[in-house]
């Protein structure tokens, strides 16, 4: 049987934001297919559909803060797109996260509350992690 709404969420278990963007999935009682990106890598075919999706390129999507990008080289303007999109194969992490895909669209969750407009049914509330309300 098929998913009448089918979700997908690359999340990284270890940041705040995914894990609340996942739990407000879950609370509105979504089974999301949940892919640790850090475990599984990344794809060229599968970035570049989910930059096209998103209309972004690899630059919107470089995660700077607890990743190597700025170690690499990857900050400056005049880096290319195939050299970030190369380091993002190579460095997982480099990708920001949580990036949420469904029949609404593909997008950067962040802030986690962004998941709400891509959902048909939405949690009647929701507590995050450090105590926020989301209504």
């Amino acid at each position: 049987m098929t998913d009448p709404f089918p979700i997908t969420i690359y999340h990284n278990p270890d940041c705040g934001t995914s894990r609340n963007t996942l739990a407000m999935i879950e609370a509105a009682g979504y089974a999301p297919i949940v892919v640790e990106y850090r475990l599984t890598g990344w794809t060229r075919p599968q970035l570049e559909a989910l930059f096209t999706a998103m209309s972004a390129a690899p630059r919107d999507l470089i995660r700077e803060k607890g990743t190597p990008a700025a170690d690499l080289g990857l900050l400056g303007g005049d880096v290319s797109d195939e050299a970030i999109l190369t380091a993002m194969i190579n460095h997982p992490i480099i990708v920001n996260r949580p990036i949420v895909v469904t029949p609404k669209g593909t997008r950067l969750c962040r802030p986690s509350e962004v998941v709400l407009e891509l959902l048909d049914v939405r949690p009647e509330h929701f507590t995050k992690e450090d105590g926020e309300i989301v209504r």
